[in-house]
């Protein structure tokens, strides 16, 4: 195992300093990228991928089974 460190005071203020920060989801789209995402239509058979797979997670036995 590799050597353990201790946080500098440096570390320690930025690191109460990022958990006083409120959460922050980032900027909104701009009008481009709005309208690009608007006139995109997804692949049909994704959905049928999708419902094919939780078919087969209902249906699985055995070990990795959630309960």
């Amino acid at each position: 195992m590799a050597d353990q460190t201790r946080p500098s005071d440096v570390t320690r203020a930025e690191e109460a300093r990022e958990a006083r920060a409120p959460a922050d989801a980032g900027r909104g789209p701009t009008e481009e990228e709005a309208r690009a995402a608007d006139g995109h239509r997804p692949d049909p058979s994704t959905a049928d991928h999708e419902e094919e797979m939780l078919r087969r997670g209902a249906d699985q036995e055995g070990e990795g089974r959630l309960p």
